[in-house]
């Protein structure tokens, strides 16, 4: 089972942060504050949806014989991931 990467913290529902990064190779940790990449936040399912809709080179049409749905459905989908990724634009706080 693949676990997904939490972006919301479980105790006050703030958005999370990488603390730190380890090459399993040679072991090499880089630590700071980072910033998780804005399509992290979105679910396992948007993120295949996103990746896919790339792969059709952005025709709804392609996706919707993909997905064996009706383009309406296919493009409220997308609609509904665009109002995600805005709302997050606007809540995302830079660290300084």
């Amino acid at each position: 089972m693949q676990k997904n990467l939490p972006h919301i913290c479980p105790s006050c529902s703030a958005t999370l942060q990488v603390k730190s990064l380890i090459c399993e190779k040679c072991k090499t940790e880089v630590t700071g504050i980072f910033q998780l990449p804005l399509l992290a936040a979105l679910t396992q399912q948007e993120q295949d949806f996103i990746i896919d809709f790339v792969k059709c080179s952005g025709s709804l049409k392609i996706m919707a014989q993909n997905l064996s749905l009706s383009y309406p459905t296919v493009r409220n989908l997308l609609d509904d991931i665009i109002l995600k990724i805005e709302t997050n634009q606007k809540n995302f706080k830079p660290v300084l």
